[in-house]
């Protein structure tokens, strides 16, 4: 949620994020004016309620003869109190419904626009080259013996996959490599719930425009997770957190879960975009003053990665129109995909300020002693889609695939995945 202090005191900042994301300016004045109704609301009630117990104390000393009478006004005056309570929780309630509907104000700096309106901030590698007609990572899976689609619709519908021998093993490996480079840079790994209450979905901010690609338990009243951000961000929900010594950071292994609404007919073929995997997530509570810092060490750790496995690569600052509603700047970092020509998404990472913890009531003690929410940011280490880019790239004419050097510790040594199947 956003900060209601800035709301009262520049809502024009705000009306600039909303436009530079294409979206409603007059959510912001139905905000303030839901604040400045929310406030006097309260004054009155506050009002009201001194005035009680002011007149409790005169009741209280009152001789027994005047009692009757005063003790009837005095119920007058809870009924009042009673209906101005109430009066002020429904204000608080439209406050919170307008507030909650407006978008994480933008960090400076992020570009405007929608999706084709993304900044290149750098290119890293070169572009893979082949003497051979290259195969796409799906062909490379079936040859290897990898990835198994055809049986995958079979037992669960489209867009559902196997991962088999190699394959499986190739995965395993990934995060592997990705939590033990999370552990060297001090994160705490967690194996997190992948069902989660309403209250703990909606705090993360997924329950908005993206609400349909969230699959839901009804009868369960839970929902299934689509990144372990959501259960980490929900770890520490209604807490004061210490971030004397730094940052909390934590590294979250979960399956994930996306029903991929309004995505029928793009990347239908292999495992690019499905509705199952597997992911290791980085996710870090720090100080709102240490969060842009934090963004640039998430991305630094996420090219890390990719390097080791060599990947060429474009790291973008993601346009305003194309945030979620919880993210104040996104970097996406996308690979190079030698069958598509193109770049596709690997790993993002995102600052979501102090939007979450609002919403989910998570502080820190500051200097002065008082709390305020702290930040949190979330960033991909490790998941299945990177599998499409290792096998892509590293792919031999015979329709067998180098293994990047880094990942070989991982896979007992093995340095090449041979085809099994012709």
């Amino acid at each position: 949620m956003i900060d209601p202090v800035l709301l009262r005191e520049n809502p024009e900042s705000i009306k600039l994020s909303q436009r530079a994301r294409g979206a409603s300016e007059a959510l912001v004045d139905d905000a303030l004016a839901a604040d400045s109704a929310r406030r006097e609301a309260i004054t009155q009630f506050e009002s009201l309620r001194a005035e009680q117990n002011a007149f409790g104390k005169t009741v209280a000393k009152a001789a027994p003869d005047e009692k009757k009478a005063l003790v009837a006004q005095a119920q007058e005056l809870a009924a009042r109190v009673r209906e101005a309570s109430q009066l002020a929780s429904d204000a608080e309630q439209d406050f919170l419904r307008f507030a909650r509907a407006i978008a994480n104000p933008i960090i400076e700096g992020v570009p405007e626009g929608g999706e084709d309106n993304f900044v290149t901030l750098r290119e890293v590698g070169d572009k893979p080259t082949f003497d051979f007609e290259a195969r796409d990572h799906l062909e490379l899976g079936e040859l290897l013996g990898a990835i198994d689609m055809g049986r995958g619709t079979k037992v669960s519908g489209s867009r559902f996959y196997f991962l088999r021998g190699v394959g499986a093993r190739l995965e395993i490996a990934l995060m592997n490599m990705a939590l033990d480079r999370a552990l060297e840079a001090g994160f705490v790994p967690l194996i997190t719930p992948t069902l989660v209450k309403p209250e703990i979905m909606d705090g993360t901010g997924f329950l908005g425009e993206h609400a349909s690609e969230v699959y839901q338990l009804r009868d369960e009243d839970l929902y299934l997770t689509g990144t372990s951000e959501v259960a980490l961000a929900g770890y520490h929900s209604d807490e004061i957190l210490d971030l004397a010594e730094g940052p909390l950071r934590y590294a979250g292994w979960s399956t994930c879960y996306r029903s991929e609404a309004g995505s029928y007919g793009k990347d239908t073929r292999g495992i690019l975009r499905v509705h199952q995997f597997n992911k290791l997530e980085m996710f870090v509570y720090t100080t709102p003053e240490e969060a842009e810092a934090e963004h640039d060490r998430l991305v630094a750790w996420q090219e890390g990665m990719l390097q080791a496995l060599g990947l060429s690569y474009r790291v973008i600052d993601v346009a305003a129109g194309d945030l979620g509603s919880s993210a104040a700047r996104k970097f996406d970092i996308e690979a190079w995909i030698p069958t598509q020509d193109a770049f596709r998404e690997l790993t993002s990472t995102s600052n979501c300020t102090t939007f979450q913890a609002r919403r989910l009531d998570t502080r820190f003690r500051g200097e002065s002693g008082k709390t305020q929410p702290v930040a949190t940011l979330n960033g991909t280490l490790a998941t299945t889609r990177w599998l499409v880019a290792i096998l892509e790239t590293h792919q031999q004419a015979d329709g067998s695939v180098v293994v990047p050097e880094a990942l070989r510790p991982y896979l007992g040594g093995l340095s090449v995945f041979e085809p099994v199947a012709r």
